[in-house]
């Protein structure tokens, strides 16, 4: 179930970053802090009910996955006792009439199953804001995997935001936000979607797969592989763990291809020509000029005979007459 005091998920980090030596001030500072003050004030006297068809997703997203035995209990609870937390729009910035959802779409999502409108804070803010509203209630979930968090924060970077905003948004350090760039940067998006949530996976893990990602052709290889049959069968966990394996193995060298060889033949007096090629499972024997077609059929005619004396010259190899 969706918190009762909604701005205290956004509010909620500040007195975590505050305890936490490993986590940098950005979520305190600045515009950060003037976005969540004004959500304090707003949530106190502006939460409208709204049509839930009428409220669109954010423009970037955070879950890779939706966990059905929370979303259950979320859509139970509020059956039971209605929406106790609002969610936070805004007013769709490309279509009039519509609003965008900053955070709480799992509870839009309720409302339209449930057939009830959906109660929300309706705030007018840019992109920037938006995102990092988004972020701030991302970094109060304990739902959310790491690299659910890290892929949306190169999401908010490749929407040309700077990487400051996405420390904002995410209450990051500096070596967190590295090793995030890390994993996005080495690690394809469509492997990461393939492998999914990973909830049970952490940073390091992650960032010990984008290293092995580094060696030559394991991007490839490993969008090959998440496309294998079987992948999608086991837990987001246990694909991980597939793909992890399957990279730590070394790659099988493939088999050098035989070398060719070729080799051309003709009679003193030029009247034909021959040009073989042997592959070592292939031997051609190509004939050309006036007299091929003849020269052609008087060997195909003698192939019997050929053939057994040819297999009497290797018996007589073996034995040594």
């Amino acid at each position: 179930m969706a918190r009762k005091d909604i701005f205290g998920s956004v509010m909620g980090p500040v007195a975590a970053v505050a305890d936490n030596k490993d986590v940098s001030g950005y979520a305190v500072r600045g515009a950060s802090r003037s976005i969540m003050q004004s959500f304090e004030e707003l949530s106190k006297n502006s939460v409208v009910d709204l049509d839930p068809a009428m409220v669109d997703t954010s423009f970037v997203s955070d879950r890779l996955e939706e966990d059905d035995q929370a979303y259950q209990e979320l859509l139970s609870a509020i059956r039971e006792r209605g929406q106790d937390s609002p969610i936070l729009v805004r007013p769709h910035p490309e279509v009039s009439g519509r609003f965008q959802t900053v955070f709480g779409h799992r509870r839009v999502k309720v409302a339209r199953q449930l057939g009830r409108p959906v109660r929300a804070v309706v705030k007018k803010m840019g992109d920037e804001d938006h995102v990092i509203a988004q972020g701030q209630e991302n970094a109060a979930r304990a739902n959310l995997s790491f690299i659910e968090r890290t892929l949306f924060a190169d999401r908010i970077l490749k929407r040309g935001h700077t990487s400051d905003t996405v420390k904002s948004a995410l209450a990051l350090d500096d070596t967190t936000f590295s090793k995030m760039r890390s994993v996005t940067g080495n690690i394809p998006e469509p492997v990461i979607v393939a492998v999914g949530a990973a909830k049970a996976v952490g940073r390091d893990r992650w960032w010990q797969l984008a290293k092995l990602m580094e060696h030559p052709g394991n991007a490839g290889r490993a969008v090959d592989y998440v496309k294998s049959a079987g992948f999608a069968g086991p837990s987001s966990d246990a694909r991980f763990a597939l793909l992890f394996d399957f990279l730590s193995a070394p790659a099988k060298r493939s088999r050098a291809a035989p070398k060719t060889r070729e080799k051309d033949w003709a009679p003193q007096d030029s009247s034909v020509r021959a040009k073989i090629t042997d592959t070592g499972k292939v031997f051609t024997l190509a004939l050309k000029a006036r007299e091929a077609s003849p020269f052609g059929a008087f060997i195909t005619e003698r192939l019997d005979e050929l053939f057994e004396a040819f297999r009497q010259s290797e018996m007589s190899k073996k034995t040594g007459d």
